[in-house]
């Protein structure tokens, strides 16, 4: 068994020039590559397997990421299938003199855990032990469905 808690991973990029479009924000194509990277982490702690991304649920980009924003990232596994993890993946645009974050980019992402011949294995179970976490699995589930 695996606590929810222990599947929770930040993660920080500084948004560079090349990572913009003609608009000075960065590319969605870019943000979507560092949530899939943080989910990936995320659901690798939890599974202590490498794992593959199976599907990404649509994804809401609500504010953009400016040149020298901090691109700030979150996940965490909040449900488990045989061999399915389903991680729920936020960013944010963090101002890097005082740290206030506005959230930009949210999304739901399932990996299979895989062994070293590509083939699915089984994750543990999940646990939720704190108020902390059981309001993250409600949350999840909430936006998730609609």
């Amino acid at each position: 068994m695996v606590e929810l808690m222990d599947t929770f991973i930040e993660d920080r990029n500084r948004v560079q020039p090349h990572h913009a479009n003609n608009y000075g924000t960065t590319h969605g194509g870019r943000v979507l590559h560092w949530m899939d990277e943080v989910a990936a982490m995320s659901a690798m702690r939890f599974a202590g397997q490498p794992c593959v991304t199976a599907h990404i649920n649509s994804v809401d980009f609500t504010q953009p990421l400016q040149i020298g924003d901090i691109a700030f990232l979150e996940a965490y596994v909040y449900q488990a299938g045989r061999t399915s993890i389903r991680v729920r993946v936020r960013a944010y645009g963090e101002d890097p003199t005082n740290g206030e974050r506005e959230q930009t980019t949210e999304s739901y992402f399932v990996f299979v855990a895989i062994d070293e011949d590509n083939t699915p294995v089984a994750v543990p179970e999940l646990t939720v032990g704190t108020d902390e976490g059981e309001t993250l699995v409600a949350e999840a589930q909430a936006k998730e469905q609609g």
